[in-house]
């Protein structure tokens, strides 16, 4: 039975590496805040829970399981409190940003001299 579990262990470590890999890729590859912090909050998140539920069946003690399932909550918490803020600072900012999408009759390199 103990292979099963490392096995298991093993597997949720590794799934939960990937998806810290998917999200640090979001955070490079995406352009606006929005789906940044989309990518980081949702993938780190369930990265964190899949390597903290590897990681206690490894250790296989319930109080470290406990303390483990307390720390994911409280970055669950946290990061949604942050991607929030970060969000509403960006929306305050909106405004005051050039656009970063042209449409083809008004794009600079339509040739266009307005």
């Amino acid at each position: 039975m103990s292979l099963v579990l490392d096995v298991l262990a093993a597997v949720l470590i590794i799934g939960g590496a990937f998806f810290f890999t998917v999200g640090t890729l979001g955070l490079i590859r995406f352009s606006d805040v929005r789906s940044r912090l989309h990518a980081l909050t949702k993938a780190d998140n369930l990265g964190l829970g899949l390597v903290l539920v590897g990681s206690a069946l490894w250790l296989a003690d319930w109080a470290i399981a406990g303390l483990m399932l307390l720390c994911w909550l409280f970055a669950l918490a946290g990061a949604s409190v942050s991607a929030h803020v970060i969000a509403g600072l960006e929306a305050d900012h909106a405004e005051q940003r050039e656009p970063t999408h042209y449409d083809n009759a008004a794009s600079p390199e339509a040739g266009d001299d307005r």
